[in-house]
């Protein structure tokens, strides 16, 4: 089947940088559920906060990106990133890493990535975090501060992305290597 790691955090903590960094590491397939996501907004001409808001009205939208991120966990040899990634493919998943960074070193990335104001960025993103920590809590039951199905949890604004890199690869080649998995 392959190697199956799941790499969730929220918006602005590096899961789509590290998911691309690790996958190409270790020969694995990268999926990105906010990629999905974006796809959709794009594809209906809508913001990500309004794609956001029918989200948390209609659950039909997280279905579809949450049957597809559970599809490729099921084909094995991906990273999958995504909010909901670990609590999605669950025993699928080899291992499952949560990304943290402090508020403002999100949204200075987030402000930088897609060439808005910080001011533009805090609101849109703390905006968008609380309609999907609602929608997860209503239409999962998934409380987004239960941190016990996460095998390592990183912290990316303490180090450079070298420095994390080297802590993730580290973490996945000892797996590797203690549980002879591949």
């Amino acid at each position: 089947m392959g190697l199956v790691l799941t790499i969730s955090g929220l918006h602005g903590t590096g899961k789509s940088t590290y998911a691309e960094r690790l996958a190409a590491e270790f020969g694995l397939r990268h999926v990105s559920a906010g990629e999905l996501f974006r796809e959709i907004a794009r594809k209906r001409g809508l913001t990500l906060q309004d794609l956001s808001l029918e989200a948390s009205e209609r659950m039909e939208l997280d279905r579809l990106v949450d049957d597809r991120t559970r599809e490729e966990a099921r084909k094995g040899g991906v990273v999958i990133d995504a909010l909901l990634g670990a609590w999605m493919v669950r025993d699928l998943a080899d291992l499952k890493f949560l990304l943290l960074a402090p508020d403002d070193v999100r949204i200075g990335r987030i402000a930088q990535r897609d060439a808005v104001s910080i001011k533009d960025a805090r609101r849109e993103t703390l905006y968008r975090e609380d309609l999907e920590r609602r929608r997860f809590k209503s239409f999962y039951d998934i409380d987004m501060s239960d941190l016990s199905i996460y095998d390592l949890i990183l912290n990316t604004g303490l180090l450079s992305l070298e420095g994390n890199m080297q802590v993730l690869e580290s973490f996945v080649k000892s797996y590797i290597r203690e549980r002879g998995v591949r």
